[in-house]
């Protein structure tokens, strides 16, 4: 049964929409670097996405499908509450996006640093879990100091972040 075996990701919204992407669990057994290919696909609406939901889902097929233009293509817009008010998470947020490209890794201390507060990194962490657009900020590319990957959705998707750092990794490598 397909529903039972998807793992679910909410990636993009705003106060009209919401883009969720699903992986089925084996998805993650057999990595992108063994010549995996990995597909996108946008599901259809009985409505028209509206423009930001167009830019979300370009931004998705070409992060999955055509990372290396990435850097190419804009960003969505976003339209939360954690992202409209000013705050030390609002700043480590845009610092990680603005900061830490593709394939590379940032630590937990030093995304504090970058964002004004080198004392933060519990703080940074905090700002993470808080990411109400992971991928588009990258999240899953702030790891322990000691190398490891850390915790990714509370835990219960640490697969996906090694995932998404493997897929990027392989993209920088080429």
């Amino acid at each position: 049964n397909r529903s039972q075996r998807e793992q679910t990701c909410c990636c993009c919204c705003c106060n009209l929409s919401v883009i969720n992407l699903a992986f089925l669990d084996d998805f993650f057994l057999s990595p992108r670097c063994q010549g995996v290919p990995v597909s996108f696909e946008v599901c259809d609406s009985s409505q028209e996405m509206v423009l930001p939901m167009k830019q979300c889902a370009n931004w998705l097929q070409t992060y999955f499908c055509e990372p290396w233009f990435i850097e190419k293509v804009p960003t969505p817009s976003f339209h939360h509450p954690v992202l409209e008010k000013d705050s030390f998470t609002k700043t480590v947020l845009y610092s990680l996006m603005k900061n830490v490209k593709m394939g590379d890794t940032v630590s937990y201390k030093r995304l504090a640093e970058i964002a004004g507060n080198d004392k933060a990194a519990r703080a940074v962490g905090g700002a993470m879990r808080s990411n109400p657009v992971p991928l588009i900020i990258p999240c899953h590319r702030v790891i322990c100091s000691d190398g490891k990957t850390g915790n990714y959705s509370s835990g219960k998707a640490n697969h996906l972040k090694e995932w998404l750092l493997a897929h990027e990794k392989l993209l920088k490598e080429m």
